[in-house]
């Protein structure tokens, strides 16, 4: 049986989340009703920057830190009001709202075109 495509696998993903635009992601943070969630790497954190006061829970964790059972549990993923994940151009963070819906997560959505939008629009950027 040939492996399934990536692209197919966030095609399919993208079909069944929601996308916000990085405008509309910035507004709803800085109304305080959703946290902004990096999945990027460490890596890409220190070479690109940040966006401030995303919260940064690494791709390789990301179900472990949401499911309140895990001993890796992150509480600030719990109580936010809904999540906005992002990666650098919204291929990881499609497949990674897919997977934390698929867990039962409610009010969860991906930042459209990721890092790489909100970067090019403008948008705030903290570097280490």
């Amino acid at each position: 049986m040939p492996i399934t495509p990536v692209k197919a696998l966030v095609a399919d993903a993208k079909r069944q989340i929601s996308s916000l635009p990085p405008e509309e992601a910035q507004a709803l943070v800085a109304a305080g009703k959703a946290l902004l969630v990096d999945i990027r790497d460490p890596r890409e954190l220190s070479r690109e920057g940040r966006i401030p006061g995303a919260f940064h829970a690494p791709r390789g964790m990301l179900e472990f830190w949401i499911d309140p059972q895990s001993p890796y549990h992150k509480t600030a993923l719990a109580e936010a009001t809904s999540l906005i994940l992002f990666c650098a151009s919204a291929w990881r963070s499609a497949l990674s709202v897919k997977t934390l819906q698929d867990m039962g997560v409610e009010n969860i959505a991906e930042m459209e075109g990721g890092f790489s939008a909100w970067k090019s629009r403008g948008g705030p950027i903290e570097k280490d």
